[in-house]
This record gives C-alpha cells, sequence and structure tokens, in this order.
C-alpha cells in the first residue's frame, strides 16, 4: 500500500517559513516526478512545485518561485518544500504528490498518480 505523509505544517506569522517534508512508503518514486501542490479556500488545487526523478528540473507554480525551494531525496524517497516570505495569500492544504511524469515536468493534478492527505499552512497578517 502506498502512502505519502506530510509533515511540517502550521501557523506562522506573515514574513515567516516553513519547511513541508513528505515521506512516501510502499514504493519507491525515485524515477518519477514528486513535488507539491495546495488548495486555497475557495480555489481548485493548484500547483506549487515539483521535481524531476533527479533533481535537475523543477517547475513552479506563478509568482512561487524564488519563495519558495523543492528538493528531494530519493534514498530516503522524501520530497521537502522550503517556504519563505509567507503571506496570508499562501494559506491552504497543502498536498504531497507522486508518480508524475518528468519530461516534461507537469503542472495538472491529473498527471500525479498518488497523493497524501494533506497539511494545513495557515498565515496569519
Amino acid at each position: 500500500q502506498v502512502q505519502l505523509v506530510e509533515s511540517g505544517g502550521g501557523l506562522v506569522q506573515a514574513g515567516g517559513s516553513l519547511r513541508l517534508s513528505c515521506a512516501a512508503s510502499g514504493r519507491t518514486f525515485s524515477a518519477n516526478a514528486m513535488g507539491w501542490f495546495r488548495q486555497r479556500p475557495g480555489k481548485e488545487r493548484e500547483l506549487v512545485a515539483v521535481i524531476r526523478w533527479n533533481g535537475d528540473g523543477t517547475l513552479f507554480g506563478d509568482s512561487l518561485k524564488g519563495r519558495f525551494t523543492i528538493s528531494r531525496d530519493n534514498a530516503k524517497n522524501t520530497v521537502t518544500l522550503h517556504m519563505n516570505s509567507l503571506n496570508p495569500e499562501d494559506t491552504a492544504v497543502y498536498y504531497c504528490a507522486a508518480g508524475g511524469p518528468n519530461f516534461p515536468l507537469r503542472d495538472g493534478e491529473r498527471f500525479y498518480q498518488y497523493w497524501g492527505q494533506g497539511t494545513q499552512v495557515t498565515v496569519s497578517s
């Protein structure tokens, strides 16, 4: 049984930082893209960032590159999202995604086969 377990969400003040981690079990994703999506209140789920199997390519959602970084550790089957300069508009449930294509990296959720349960990130003003 494949599981993706997110951790690191919580409440942070505007301007602060958070690190989200996702640990996969049940299969390895070292040959697939992994990453993060989010769903803000009242909006559809959207791309945050995804990373190619070997880490040499990334794709970010609009206006997130520069504030957010993504990395992965294939030996540990994990993917990590570092979020800086957070603002209230970043408040969302953040979902780990895995099993996506590498070439090209895709921003649509339909391309990712496995999903975590989500972790809440709340940014206060």
